[in-house]
């Protein structure tokens, strides 16, 4: 397996690669949304280069949240009136949460979107972060700002999952251990598709 170990060689790894659909089984359980009407959203995968290699920045959840309190995720929410793109959705997100400014992102792809069983549409935004990255956390909504080696969110061996039945269906979840961490839910769904885009596919 040949990972992306530059700013270069992500971009072009990710560009020349047909896009990827999320495991079947991971969205078995959403099948009664089809044809419903969803709300739009976008995430914001940050990739920060160091001296060790790429990084992946995440967020940790506010503690206190009613969704999701104290889960791994990317920055990111609902579109609002104001975005003028999704795009636009995934950096004032970013800025609003954890304080890192739109001139310091530099946005290079965009993944397919992804249905939640929250009733949100979500794309997943690719970008790179200025190393020398700031953050202002609003801790109403975060908790912490962490990052994780690409290759650890790039191993295949690293991502486990697990499987149970819902309504006679099999659906499937993924999930990441790093440190004292557990990326899983919509985030791992993320990351496994990236894996089958830059890794497997």
């Amino acid at each position: 397996m040949l990972l992306p170990t530059s700013r270069v060689s992500l971009i072009q790894q990710f560009q020349t690669k047909q896009p990827v659909a999320y495991h079947g089984e991971s969205l078995k359980r959403l099948d009664f949304l089809k044809d419903q009407p969803l709300r739009k959203a976008a995430v914001l995968i940050g990739f920060v280069e160091r001296k060790q290699g790429l990084h992946v920045l995440f967020t940790k959840r506010a503690s206190h949240l009613k969704h999701h309190p104290g889960q791994v995720s990317f920055p990111g929410g609902k579109q609002e009136s104001s975005d003028i793109t999704l795009a636009h959705t995934a950096l004032r997100e970013t800025e609003e949460e954890i304080g890192i400014f739109e001139h310091q992102i530099e946005i290079f792809g965009q993944m397919v979107e992804l249905p939640t069983i929250s009733r949100f549409s979500v794309t997943p935004y690719l970008a790179f972060i200025h190393p020398n990255y700031q953050t202002t956390i609003d801790k109403n909504e975060v908790d912490e700002v962490f990052e994780v080696p690409l290759e650890v969110i790039l191993d295949p061996q690293q991502l486990q999952s697990s499987t149970f039945f819902v309504n006679q269906q099999t659906h499937r979840v993924f999930g990441i251990n790093y440190g004292r961490h557990f990326i899983w839910g919509m985030t791992a769904q993320i990351i496994q598709a990236l894996q089958a885009q830059l890794v497997q596919n």
